[in-house]
């Protein structure tokens, strides 16, 4: 029974010393004195803003992409024990002793080492030698621009991470398929194919562009499979639906799970409240919420409301109306009626209180019980404060003359009826009968008289409307555009007929739970939309360049400098290795298409493996640059050097490809070979001198002298910092 005790345990392991030197290297060229400098840093000044939100609990929205790189960056700051009390306000700010700086730079470097043997990796399973793919990781680990941004509280060498780390996953899973489909290592890189992805474009939209390509790759290989005539049908529909389970099931689960943390952790109301609508309000603790927290939820005749336009935009705004009146004239000559101002205000104020009356009662409180507004319904909205009547009639509006104007009526006996009947229309109903609900209708006004639809035109009034902006009646439409809906913010119960009694009335005892009717769709979807659509004005930075200065690096980006010692920080790239790069892919293209045109005329100068290596490793790497880099192009938003370093690295996994092939296929004798050889061993050896040269830039010490800085402008367009004595 005990016999298995006569032999040893022996356990074997085969260690990759490649990979290991490489991944020490890594953590020490991207770990080394990583809490220097102790200071805010270019976007560190960005991101420091949201992680302190996240230690805060305080929801914000960030229209640069997904939150996913926001929560590995605040999850450093736990980690550290950060607060989140420090006010990230400039460039250059001393760190506090209670912001962990090394924390908070930790995952970026970390994720920035493991990209280097990544990249041996990548090419090993591309099948190209592992002296190649030693050079590819070399030259990820002597990029300087790579290393600058890896060693701050910044999402780029993240995000090239998870772009790397999905393409080696569905590398070895495609080299599985060939030998062992469906077993247990075969859905481990499957599957972390799709989790890689998904995390990358969690962490940036940028990630979208090499998820795009591996699901094209997939695609392709997918089509070749259904081809395979050794395969039953079956079992090309169990591969089928395997792939589509890990390469858009999973990250689809995955994305929305982002979302859920993130809403679950940023529970209570901030600064950004505002742009969101009031529904999204309402389920944060504090803010909107504290306010509408036991506001009736049925509206009421008799009730008194604020209404929110639901688009948010040019800013958020209510309904809103004051004593003064539209001018006799506008400057271009255009009569108006002369009755008084109906604007959207972008501010709480007490001129955005509404009464809901019946038309056919005089009273403008609400009845015991209350008789609910339904769907269908004809009212009058009485402004609260001046007791006037919402009204539109054929006049045009002040700035948009193909509308009608809307006013509050006065009577001035010249023979101009009041047309002051709305019909409430729930565009977000259930049924027909559905009531009037108080945050969670969006509702639309429809003249009774004209049928124009109350909306807000966005458009900025002149002086005289102090720049609130316009509303107009339009006429009834077939969609339900936001610029016409409505949704009541406030709501209180009108209990008296007296106007300085109304005024100053408290919310009713009712209570209504509105943040639970808020399902977790409902809020990712409106986030969603509104990092989608929602854009800061775009104003011009020093800094921003434009995608055709990346490519020979025309530009550079001073992250910090020291104001004493002159000590600096720069995004600057190892030139050589861009121009490497650069003829890479130049050389690439070039043995691609004659090769091609070759092969037309049935003439094959490399073997067919070869091809097939040299198709689908340079699909890869070609294809990984042109849709990281080619889409800046049609973006209208201000760029900076750092968006071009993913397109980078795919740049460089190219340079070790294109050399291997011109060794092993162009070099045909010895000879040319060693002096090859020899060629590419000085070639290193300058990568490495010029890494070495501007590394103080790279680091930020040792300090330079002047002489020292101007000896490093090796172009005229680069802005190197020299102090003035």
């Amino acid at each position: 029974m005990l016999g298995f005790l006569k032999q040893p345990v022996v356990v074997t392991a085969e260690i990759n010393m490649n990979l290991v030197a490489l991944t020490v290297m890594g953590l020490v060229n991207r770990l080394w004195a990583l809490s220097y400098p102790r200071a805010v840093v270019f976007d560190e000044v960005y991101y420091g803003q949201f992680v302190s939100l996240y230690m805060k609990r305080i929801f914000f929205v960030d229209d640069s992409g997904p939150p996913f790189g926001h929560m590995l960056l605040a999850f450093g700051g736990y980690l550290g024990g950060f607060d989140g009390n420090f006010l990230w306000n400039r460039i250059g700010a001393e760190y506090s002793m209670n912001v962990p700086v090394w924390s908070l730079r930790l995952l970026p470097a970390l994720t920035g080492a493991l990209c280097v043997p990544l990249a041996y990796q990548i090419l090993v399973e591309l099948h190209f030698s592992h002296c190649a793919a030693f050079g590819a990781a070399l030259l990820i680990l002597f990029e300087n621009s790579l290393i600058t941004q890896s060693r701050l509280m910044l999402l780029e060498s993240v995000l090239i991470f998870f772009i790397l780390l999905a393409i080696l996953s569905y590398l070895k899973f495609y080299n599985l398929q060939k030998c062992s489909p469906f077993t247990a290592g075969w859905w481990f890189w499957l599957l972390l194919t799709g989790v890689a992805c998904s995390c990358a474009v969690g962490v940036k939209y940028m990630g979208l562009f090499t998820y795009m390509l591996l699901l094209a790759i997939a695609g392709v290989h997918s089509w070749h499979l259904i081809g395979d005539q050794t395969l039953s049908n079956v079992s090309v529909l169990c591969h089928l639906l395997a792939r589509g389970l890990a390469l858009v099931v999973v990250p689809v689960a995955m994305y929305l799970s982002f979302f859920y943390v993130h809403l679950t952790v940023l529970y209570r109301s901030g600064p950004h409240d505002q742009i969101m609508t009031s529904a999204f309000q309402a389920s944060l603790e504090g803010g909107l919420a504290r306010i509408t927290q036991g506001q009736p939820l049925e509206v009421a005749y008799g009730s008194q409301i604020t209404l929110r336009n639901v688009l948010g935009k040019p800013v958020p705004c209510w309904l809103h109306s004051h004593k003064n009146t539209y001018p006799i004239r506008y400057e271009n000559g255009r009569g108006s009626s002369h009755q008084q101002q109906v604007t959207c205000y972008p501010f709480k104020d007490v001129n955005n209180w509404w009464i809901v009356k019946d038309p056919g009662m005089q009273q403008l409180v609400v009845s015991n019980p209350p008789r609910p507004v339904r769907h269908g319904h004809i009212v009058q909205l009485v402004h609260g404060i001046t007791t006037r009547y919402l009204n539109t009639h054929d006049v045009a509006a002040p700035l948009s003359p193909h509308s009608q104007e809307i006013s509050c009526y006065i009577d001035y006996n010249i023979s101009m009826p009041a047309q002051n009947l709305w019909r409430v229309e729930i565009v977000n109903r259930e049924s027909d009968t559905d009531v009037w609900k108080t945050i969670l209708s969006e509702v639309r006004f429809v003249h009774v008289n004209t049928s124009a639809v109350l909306k807000l035109s966005g458009a900025s009034l002149p002086e005289w409307g102090y720049r609130q902006l316009e509303i107009i009646g339009e006429k009834l439409s077939k969609g339900h555009h936001q610029s016409m809906l409505w949704n009541v913010e406030e709501h209180r119960y009108g209990k008296s007929q007296e106007q300085k009694e109304r005024e100053v009335e408290l919310h009713s005892p009712t209570q209504a739970d509105i943040s639970k009717n808020l399902s977790f769709m409902a809020r990712f979807t409106e986030l969603q939309w509104k990092i989608l659509t929602l854009k800061n004005e775009d104003t011009e930075h020093k800094y921003s360049s434009s995608p055709l200065d990346w490519i020979t690096m025309d530009t550079n980006i001073a992250y910090w400098f020291h104001p004493i010692s002159g000590a600096q920080i720069h995004l600057i790239g190892n030139i050589l290795t861009w121009a490497s790069a650069n003829v890479a892919t130049l050389v690439y293209v070039c043995l691609f298409l004659w090769y091609l045109l070759r092969r037309r005329r049935k003439i094959c100068d490399i073997p067919e493996d070869a091809w097939r290596l040299w198709v689908s490793a340079g699909g890869l790497c070609v294809g990984g640059w042109a849709v990281n880099y080619l889409p800046f192009f049609m973006m209208e938003k201000t760029l900076f050097l750092y968006h071009y370093l993913p397109a980078l690295t795919f740049q460089i996994l190219l340079i070790p490809v294109v050399l291997q092939h011109l060794t092993d296929h162009l070099c045909r004798s010895q000879l040319p070979k060693n002096m090859f050889s020899a060629l590419m061993v000085a070639w290193f050896s300058s990568i490495y001198l010029v890494y070495r040269t501007f590394s103080p830039l790279t680091y930020g010490e040792p300090t330079l002298s002047a002489a020292e800085l101007r000896s490093l402008r090796w172009k005229d367009s680069w802005d190197i910092l020299i102090r003035k004595h």
